[in-house]
């Protein structure tokens, strides 16, 4: 098997994890500039066999799409371009940025690491990856 890849897209910012080659635990990889994602992709899967990208889907309470969904739309037809042979799937990322700040509080990390934007789009792309993994 090979890993799953997951994405916390955003404007500034995204927040990837990965998994394990057995893809039974999440783990933070990096945050990189999003105008650095698709070069930062291409040289992880020099290195990594990846099974599929899992993309945070945003949404509002009614469920209906997060304004972000647009520019996520955007940069999926350039993944699916760039690497045609690897699935995307999409994963509900409602509140896991709120999540992520309160599993640094709950963890006892100082109020200066939290305030850290990228650590918190980075757990955020863990949080997204493990809700896709427990779907299964």
């Amino acid at each position: 098997m090979a890993r799953l890849l997951a994405l916390d897209f955003g404007k500034v910012r995204t927040g990837i994890a990965v998994t394990d080659e057995l893809q039974l635990i999440a783990s933070g990889l990096t945050t990189v500039l999003t105008d650095e994602l698709l070069d930062f992709l291409k040289s992880y899967l020099k290195e990594e066999k990846v099974d599929a990208f899992v993309v945070g889907l945003p949404k509002q309470m009614d469920n209906t799409p997060s304004e972000s969904e647009e520019l996520i739309q955007g940069f999926l037809k350039k993944l699916v371009k760039q690497f045609p042979a690897i699935p995307i799937e999409r994963q509900d990322e409602r509140f896991t940025s709120k999540m992520a700040v309160q599993s640094m509080v709950a963890s006892g990390m100082k109020k200066k690491k939290r305030q850290d934007k990228a650590l918190v789009d980075e757990i955020s792309a863990t949080l997204i990856l493990q809700a896709y993994l427990n779907r299964f």
